[in-house]
């Protein structure tokens, strides 16, 4: 599980969320992809985090690598200065346990 913690500045915040739910999709489209999510802080001092899950590590470092990555990261510097406060942060994470609600 790829984490990528987001500071943004709480007067950009609205453009940012509508950068993201206009993305481009190109990581839903790649070998290995299992999911991704956009959390929101309900504190705006807190970031925001981004969560890919892959199948393994080596499927996100071809993501990485691809032209898709590229592409999907392009609008990134249509931001107005000032929205990030701080550097984004990765963090990696191995799943060692998943649970979900069982549909009846």
């Amino acid at each position: 599980v790829v984490c990528n913690r987001v500071s943004i500045h709480p007067d950009h915040a609205p453009q940012f969320e509508v950068m993201f739910m206009s993305r481009a999709h190109k990581v839903d489209q790649m070998p290995g992809f299992i999911s991704f999510q956009l959390l929101k802080p309900m504190k705006a001092s807190d970031g925001y985090m981004v969560m890919v899950t892959w199948e393994s590590k080596d499927h996100y470092h071809a993501w990485l690598k691809s032209e898709s990555f590229h592409q999907g990261h392009s609008r990134t510097g249509s931001l107005t200065e000032g929205t990030m406060t701080t550097p984004q942060t990765i963090e990696l994470y191995e799943l060692l346990e998943h649970t979900k609600a069982e549909v009846s």
